[in-house]
């Protein structure tokens, strides 16, 4: 067994300059862009179970990410995606693994240059979250809007403000935190995107430009409509998910995840939310 990778215990395998690698080797120096200048985008992915669903819209999103950072991605979406499976064919099968494709800047002075953009894919075993029931409180942080961040990427300079949000709700016996965007509306939380139920229907906030529209948000809205549940992307404050029926998450960790403790009121994980769960599950199985 390998350790040291992220604070994660089991094997890691980097994939780095066209050769397969195990453990945590250093990849970046000193003077490397994104070391001092966070020019770094990456994305998360999963397999299990023997599957790896939307690894394609995940690679896409990589690449996207890259662009918006200014950089100019070496290989394309595509390619990304046979790293990833060779490298999850190098695990047990079914293994339960966090993928991370990481894209960035090695040279550069303040604006990084373009073209030293360089490729890594970490694939590490991390087993999926039993679905038990997460606590959250509202975060007195809040989102940063697209003119103060780089909010449409999933970009590692993003992830501080998640970093402390975590720290504080832990702080208060709490697993995760409801972050607010810039007008006071609750935007997501600190690691995942956030749902509710009420009289039957599932609300989500709107992306407004300040989160990102996760790969497993949109699979989940998509698979709830098709199964005819209404589904609303919509405005919504802090109150709505206090007066709400149910609440969950989605995101890449563990998919689709019930909430069980909002602030001081304890929640069921509900009909709505195990429909979602269930949906994904079928989907990811090829149902």
């Amino acid at each position: 067994m390998v350790a040291g990778h992220g604070g994660q215990e089991g094997r890691a395998l980097h994939y780095i300059d066209g050769t397969w690698h195990e453990g945590n080797p250093p990849l970046l120096g000193p003077m490397t862009h994104a070391s001092w200048m966070s020019s770094i985008v990456f994305d998360g992915a999963r397999a299990f179970e023997g599957v790896t669903p939307d690894i394609d819209r995940h690679c896409d999103r990589l690449i996207a990410s890259a662009r918006t950072m200014g950089l100019v991605p070496p290989l394309a979406a595509g390619e990304v995606e046979e790293i990833v499976h060779d490298g999850v064919g190098r695990f047990a099968n079914g293994a339960a693994l966090y993928i991370r494709p990481m894209l960035w800047a090695e040279s550069g002075f303040i604006v990084p240059d373009p073209h030293s953009t360089r490729f890594c894919c970490t694939l590490f075993e991390a087993p999926m979250p039993e679905p038990k029931g997460l606590g959250v409180c509202l975060s007195p942080y809040r989102r940063p809007t697209p003119e103060t961040a780089l909010t449409l990427a999933k970009a590692s300079c993003l992830y501080p403000n998640s970093v402390r949000a975590i720290q504080d709700a832990q702080a208060r016996g709490f697993d995760n935190a409801l972050i607010r965007d810039s007008m006071g509306n609750i935007a997501e939380l600190a690691t995942a995107n956030v749902w509710m139920a009420k009289d039957g229907a599932a609300h989500t906030p709107v992306p407004n430009g300040c989160f990102l529209n996760g790969v497993t948000r949109q699979r989940v809205a998509k698979l709830l409509t098709r199964a005819g549940v209404p589904v609303y992307e919509r405005t919504l404050t802090h109150q709505d998910f206090l007066e709400a029926d149910e609440v969950f998450s989605t995101g890449n960790l563990g998919k689709v995840l019930p909430i069980t403790r909002l602030d001081d009121r304890d929640l069921q994980p509900g009909p709505i939310y195990s429909r979602a769960r269930q949906l994904y599950w079928d989907w990811a199985h090829g149902g």
